[in-house]
């Protein structure tokens, strides 16, 4: 075969791939890690938070342990409702602990998927998950990011995936649903939360103040359809 000739095959060859390709080939996988608590080192994109910052005596701690999945987080502290004497801060009742992801360097992309997961071995709990996405409904005075919850309820003392469609997570501002039809921008998501009440929840979930508890092994983004 000519020079020529094998340069003309592999062209065609080349143009009959592109032509007949799987449309799966562009698509992306159909799960993405976000968070893999598998090592100390994700320890430091987090940062812990509780009502002790406005005179509550909350308290929680995140850790890196060994478990018989190997290496997890651990969330856990005590929930308390009552509030330091003295607070210059109008808190009636604490009961409220949680763990933040510092903010992502620009934007998670999940535009592709329709899900988040996590693997979770708890205390009958019921947790919060919080998506933070960039600040497009509040007022551009405002600098908090729109943040999106769902509840997600941990069985206690065996590993759990929960899988919650992003369609279930509802607009909040600073804990309360707000009541407009808003739809989460995915491919614009700054960061995620996991936190937890001594009251409120899903019915059965075991609530009230004392120590709570609850190992994360991943936090996934998936594409279920």
């Amino acid at each position: 075969m000519s020079r020529f000739r094998a340069l003309w095959q592999a062209s065609l060859n080349a143009t009959k791939k592109a032509i007949t390709w799987n449309v799966e080939d562009l698509m992306p996988p159909t799960e993405r890690y976000i968070f893999s608590f598998n090592s100390k080192e994700e320890l430091k994109k987090w940062h812990l938070y509780s009502d002790s910052e406005y005179g509550g005596l909350s308290s929680a701690s995140l850790e890196i342990k060994e478990s018989e999945n190997g290496l997890s987080g651990v969330f856990s502290g005590n929930l308390s409702l009552d509030v330091s004497e003295g607070s210059k801060w109008k808190i009636s009742r604490g009961g409220f602990c949680g763990m933040r992801s510092k903010k992502f360097d620009g934007f998670i992309d999940l535009d592709s998927y329709d899900t988040v997961a996590l693997k979770l071995k708890g205390d009958g709990r019921c947790y919060i998950s919080t998506i933070y996405t960039e600040n497009w409904v509040n007022s551009p005075g405002q600098q908090e990011d729109n943040s999106w919850q769902s509840f997600v309820f941990v069985p206690k003392d065996n590993w759990y995936i929960a899988k919650i469609p992003l369609a279930r997570y509802l607009p909040t501002w600073r804990g309360n649903v707000i009541d407009a039809d808003l739809e989460m921008n995915p491919s614009r998501i700054v960061g995620m939360s996991l936190s937890v009440n001594a009251e409120g929840g899903v019915p059965g979930a075991r609530s009230g103040p004392g120590d709570f508890g609850v190992e994360i092994d991943w936090i996934k983004a998936l594409r279920t359809e």
